[in-house]
């Protein structure tokens, strides 16, 4: 999907998806999962298999300060996921990172709660009132 939107739900992880995995496989009930991967072009964060759970599952999208793989099985799923890039090498899976806290994407603080609306020409996220 070129356009999407809803609430956040915020990971933090670097170079290890597990909790990516375990968001993408539980009910998104139309959320967006947002990755904070410290930017890194190494790994990548979610594949083909894990955009199709987040797509059966009902998130809306995922947006990802990292990469993709796959990008042939991504492309045709019901949900927006954006990336900095694709790489082709997957993660390891240590059980490390953190969920539900504030992000900062590319400069951007996200906090879970706060709305996050996607087109083709970028993101905008509202902040939750208190």
């Amino acid at each position: 999907a070129s356009q999407f939107a809803g609430p956040v739900q915020t990971i933090k992880c670097y170079e290890d998806n597990t909790l990516v995995k375990a968001a993408v496989e539980s009910p998104g009930n139309g959320r967006v999962l947002v990755v904070d991967g410290g930017g890194s072009l190494r790994r990548a964060l979610l594949g083909g298999n894990l955009g199709l759970a987040a797509a059966t599952n009902g998130w809306a999208g995922v947006v990802i300060d990292g990469c993709v793989r796959d990008l042939s099985e991504l492309a045709p799923l019901e949900i927006g996921i954006l990336a900095l890039a694709s790489q082709p090498m997957p993660t390891d899976r240590k059980g490390q990172g953190l969920g539900d806290i504030a992000v900062q994407i590319q400069g951007v603080w996200v906090n879970p709660g706060d709305w996050l609306y996607a087109d083709p020409d970028g993101i905008v996220v509202m902040v939750a009132k208190a």
